[in-house]
């Protein structure tokens, strides 16, 4: 790398911001708008090159928000106390008792910042997406928003650099001191008055995943950004920063096989599990497939293929489940019988048959208005939508554990500040979004549930760190 000259800047406008926000998604931007519009200087660096910026928040549709009375954009009602509900009963009681009720009071902040930011939400009566009490959707999704943000940090004088990539913090004495900035190919040092570190989790590092998860790490797929390394995540926790979550724990959920290896986004989800069978490798079924239809069954089947052989697993239909399957990004692999289904699978053709011929003897049809089709006798067996598979073409879908984040993060206080594990506060290193979001979901998940916890944390944090500058 090219040396760095002291006094020289280099390509930054300072090597001593008042405010270096770390990460180029929604938490990123909404700290260093906040920031900047309290009059601080602002240094945004985002890993990714521009054409790729904005972590995961490129692939939302939709973020999670408090409201006591129906808006133009929410239905109905979703009161405080029903939201942290929901997140308590999500995280099965893990969740922060008190950074949890102040996040879900400020998320009813969210919907009026983002309309003032020029953020565009979907009308309730737009029709194009369907309507939820609990979320608001995202008019043109998250690059939208990503790029309405990124307009209006410009115009607020936000220096932000692309391909920027900061690592070695040193804290001492309760305060981070300074860090290295990568770009261009050269390192220079810098020593900012506050820093927000805004920059995702490891679903990106596969050293670190294979670290947790041995070898079945290497069926996993990335759902979102190749940026979410973890690198300072892991400086970090070096440097004695208290961590909190699981360091195994990871987001999963079922996506095509066929997906890129990185960055497929939410399209790549399969979604159709209760409308036919699931099979392994050996063509074996191993889990009731409609004993979970709500959403949270993408996460379930997700979990369940990361610990089958070599992480693969088949999703099995007969034309009349392929009519009732909500549409896929990719086309099902078809046949005329099922035989030729399994050679194209890789399958046993008789093991397959097998499977298919015990699960549809073992179909029986409602016997009452309030039952559904089950299997009687079936091991394991499937509790509703249990049609029989006998109608051609015969159809599959490969799927994978997709992985969308990891549950390992730092440890924040009220005021978005970053614990030491040795107790107390680092004074000024803030932190918004994934990389502390495992202080509200260390484990679970509900849906827009990481967008709000990266906007309402990064207005915090964005706020905290202006007021210690100030100071």
């Amino acid at each position: 790398m090219c040396p760095y000259r002291p006094g020289a800047p280099g390509p930054f406008r300072s090597t001593d911001p008042d405010v270096l926000v770390i990460g180029g998604g929604a938490a990123a931007l909404c700290a260093a708008i906040t920031a900047r519009r309290a009059g601080c200087s602002v240094l945004l660096a985002e890993q990714a090159p521009k054409p790729l910026r904005g972590g995961n928040t490129r692939h939302a549709r939709n973020l999670r928000l408090s409201h006591d009375a129906p808006t133009a954009f929410t239905p109905g009602a979703y009161p405080a106390s029903e939201f942290w509900s929901d997140l308590v009963r999500a995280t099965e009681g893990r969740a922060d008792p008190v950074l949890g009720p102040l996040f879900v009071a400020r998320s009813a902040e969210i919907e009026d910042w983002l309309i003032e930011s020029g953020v565009p939400l979907q009308p309730i009566a737009g029709g194009e997406l369907p309507e939820s009490r609990r979320t608001a959707f995202l008019l043109g999704g998250g690059k939208t928003l990503l790029n309405r943000l990124y307009t209006l940090a410009e115009q607020l004088g936000v220096e932000i650099r692309y391909g920027c990539e900061i690592r070695d913090p040193v804290i001492e004495s309760g305060r981070l001191v300074a860090v290295m900035a990568s770009l261009g190919g050269a390192s220079y040092p810098l020593r900012p008055r506050t820093l927000i570190a805004c920059c995702g989790g490891a679903q990106a590092n596969r050293d670190w995943l294979r670290r947790h998860w041995g070898a079945a790490a290497a069926g996993f797929i990335n759902r979102g950004t190749p940026f979410a390394d973890g690198k300072l995540l892991e400086d970090l926790l070096r440097q004695g920063v208290q961590p909190v979550g699981d360091p195994r724990g990871a987001y999963l959920v079922a996506v095509d096989a066929r997906s890129p290896p990185e960055d497929g986004g939410i399209v790549t989800r399969v979604r159709a599990m209760p409308e036919g069978i699931v099979v392994d490798a050996h063509g074996c079924r191993r889990h009731d497939e409609g004993g979970d239809t709500a959403s949270t069954r993408y996460a379930l089947w997700g979990r369940r293929l990361a610990d089958w052989p070599d992480q693969i697993g088949y999703l099995i239909l007969d034309a009349r489940g392929l009519r009732a399957a909500p549409p896929a990004l990719y086309p099902p692999i078809l046949a005329d019988g099922l035989a030729e289904l399994a050679s194209r699978l890789g399958i046993e053709a008789t093991r397959l048959q097998a499977t298919v011929a015990a699960y549809n003897a073992a179909v029986r049809p409602p016997n009452a208005a309030h039952d559904d089709w089950h299997t009687v006798g079936l091991d394991p067996p499937k509790t509703s939508r249990a049609h029989p598979l006998t109608e051609p073409p015969f159809a599959a879908y490969p799927m994978r554990p997709g992985i969308t984040f990891t549950y390992q993060g730092v440890a924040v206080d009220e005021r978005a500040r970053v614990r030491l594990s040795t107790g107390g506060v680092v004074e000024n290193l803030f932190a918004a979004g994934m990389i502390m979001a495992p202080n509200l979901m260390p484990r679970g998940y509900v849906s827009g549930l990481a967008l709000s916890i990266g906007i309402v944390f990064g207005r915090l944090a964005g706020a905290e760190a202006a007021r210690h500058v100030r100071r």
